[in-house]
This record gives C-alpha cells, sequence and structure tokens, in this order.
C-alpha cells in the first residue's frame, strides 16, 4: 500500500488524529509510506475521513 497526498491539503489535522503513525500535519500533510505497514486500516480511516479528498491510497 502507497499513500501520496494530492495539492489542495486544508491542514486541518483529521488524517493525524485518525492515524498519527503514519500522517503529520505541519504547514500540510505529509504520510510516512515506511509506516503504513501494520496501520492500514487507520490509513485508510484517515483517507476516508479527509475533507478534502487528498490522500489516496493505492493497493
Amino acid at each position: 500500500m502507497k499513500v501520496t497526498i494530492e495539492d489542495g491539503c486544508i491542514a486541518c489535522g483529521a488524517c493525524e488524529s485518525f492515524c498519527p503513525e503514519v500522517f503529520k500535519v505541519e504547514d500540510i500533510c505529509v504520510a510516512d509510506n515506511s509506516k503504513v505497514a501494520g496501520n492500514e486500516d487507520c490509513v485508510k480511516d484517515a483517507a476516508d475521513a479527509c475533507p478534502v479528498s487528498v490522500i489516496n491510497v493505492a493497493e
């Protein structure tokens, strides 16, 4: 599974609240793909919760 973040992140922090192991928000969201393994469920939850739908999850 690979996570990418499209342009348009509003830095709301929703992704980080769902999956802090993978997502960090400062000016924009950053995903640490090296930590996705074992956190797939919360990554998907974070993508679903993103209010601007900029988190892409590829299997």
